[in-house]
């Protein structure tokens, strides 16, 4: 290769590799390790794999240390553990899923100790009328909960219950432990309250200016990497049409399940597939990590899904990681537990080289 040719590329690879930068500015050092190396590792094209609550329960088990059903069957542990915050903001004891915050804690806290990676759902309570986040039957919400909006002051006391918590994720020392905040989930369907139907796109890129300002700048949460997500998308328009703007947003996702009009393996396969080249060329045009935040097939019954549906369709693509539902038992799991028809699929793809684990990421150390 001529040498003239050399030093363009070598300087077009670091320009676009600058291109890419965490929203926050004062972000702790922890924090700014794990988005650099979260950044790297998408760029060599690793995947890191996610279970929903995978620590706290699984198929037949509640509770059981140092466990999930992710290990059972691999004997690794997901390098991304996903939990979620719904009921913090009312001050409960324990989350929608009926998990103690403090075991949440300690499983937040043993998953960074052991290099992994963490990141929160927040099926947030209706601030209008304190029901369920899938309570829509308050007229527009998001209108409300603005500045100025008859039920600001409610949503930014739910705002100081959750940063408090976030506040107390921490280690011995008092090192704060990061953590992928993925708030309004699924924001372009319509059953929760913050859905498409329930108000406008402005109201919405409004309401992630205000929140992600005021947990940054107002409550000093600087361990925070933020992720804008939707559910099915049809087009990169459609997909942005409530994405608040680049200052925002950390990472880029989408979420997908096998069921209802994509229940096929081949119909889902392909919806899967078109919708991560999409976002792969809107991560690539706003420099930003893209993901598969939320994915499934309940209770697996294809012993071959894993390495011939799941993996064909997302191999093509960067995905920085890859976040399964939780295992909520017989009736409803997305991982297999050991025996499960599905589970030596499930190996295969463990021991892809793209694919990591949280021993695989342990070595990389993150957040140094």
């Amino acid at each position: 290769m001529a040498r003239w040719l050399y030093i363009l590329l070598c300087a077009l690879c670091v320009n676009v590799n600058n291109t890419f930068a965490q929203i926050d500015a004062h972000a702790s050092p922890a924090t700014h390790q794990l988005y650099t190396h979260l950044l790297q590792l998408y760029q060599r094209g690793k995947i890191l794999f996610g279970h929903q609550e995978s620590l706290e329960y699984g198929v037949g088990w509640q509770y059981r240390p140092n466990y999930s059903d992710v290990y059972a069957v691999t004997g690794d542990y997901p390098a991304l553990l996903g939990c979620d915050l719904s009921g913090i903001e009312l001050g409960d004891s324990m989350n929608i899923d009926h998990v103690p915050f403090w075991i949440i804690r300690h499983d937040v806290i043993q998953q960074y100790q052991a290099g992994g990676v963490v990141t929160f759902s927040w099926h947030m309570h209706n601030p209008v009328n304190g029901s369920s986040a899938w309570d829509t039957t308050a007229g527009n919400v998001v209108a409300s909960i603005l500045p100025g909006g008859k039920a600001h002051q409610i949503y930014v006391q739910y705002l100081q219950q959750a940063a408090s918590f976030l506040n107390s994720l921490e280690t011995a020392s008092g090192e704060k432990i990061p953590i992928i905040l993925r708030l309004f989930h699924e924001l372009n369907g319509n059953w929760f309250w913050w859905g498409r139907s329930h108000c406008s796109a402005q109201e919405m890129k409004s309401l992630f200016a205000f929140t992600i300002a005021y947990l940054r700048d107002s409550l000093n949460l600087h361990h925070v990497l933020y992720a804008y997500n939707t559910d099915r998308f049809p087009s990169a328009t459609a997909y942005l049409e409530r994405y608040p703007g680049d200052k925002w947003i950390d990472i880029l996702g989408f979420d997908i399940y096998q069921a209802y009009d994509i229940s096929s393996n081949q119909a889902f396969s392909q919806v899967l597939s078109r919708m991560c080249g999409i976002l792969d060329s809107i991560s690539n045009v706003h420099h930003k990590l893209a993901a598969l935040t939320e994915f499934g097939y309940n209770q697996l019954p294809d012993s071959s899904w894993w390495m011939q549906v799941l993996w064909p369709a997302i191999a093509p693509y960067h995905l920085s990681y890859i976040l399964a539902w939780r295992n909520a038992g017989y009736q409803e799991f997305y991982v297999p537990y050991p025996g499960q028809a599905s589970a030596t699929s499930f190996k295969q793809f463990a021991l892809l080289d793209r694919i990591l684990l949280r021993s695989k990421l342990a070595s990389i150390q993150l957040y140094q």
